[in-house]
């Protein structure tokens, strides 16, 4: 327990505030990362960054070169995606969901204006 929160706390310390980039999100368009922590991922040959607002409950993430958005996902889920053995396992089995309806696909959850 003490290793995962000691993982959880260095992944996190290592987020950075954006400061004034913005990204283009598929399906939602363009974003201002001011708001997000985000975290370039080097340990995953799959996932490039994650960024998340724990206000609005939002994640951006970029697996490969385009960037996706989740909506009303808890701060929980973020961490144990960052936390996971393999990123891109985890992305695919909690995040992406199977279909074309995933667990925060933003088509049935509450999306944030930005």
């Amino acid at each position: 327990m003490f290793r995962f929160a000691v993982l959880v706390s260095a992944c996190l310390a290592s987020a950075s505030w954006a400061a004034a980039e913005t990204i283009d999100v598929k399906y939602y368009g363009k974003v201002d990362l001011a708001p997000f922590a985000y975290v370039d991922i080097s340990r995953s040959s799959f996932i490039n960054r994650a960024c998340y607002d724990k206000t609005q409950q939002f994640m951006v993430v970029q697996p490969r070169s385009i960037y996706y958005p989740y909506c009303e996902m808890r701060a929980a889920t973020f961490e144990a995606f960052l936390t996971a053995p393999s990123m891109g396992q985890y992305y695919n089995a909690n995040i992406k969901g199977s279909g074309s309806d995933g667990p925060f696909d933003c088509r049935t959850h509450r999306v944030p204006k930005y």
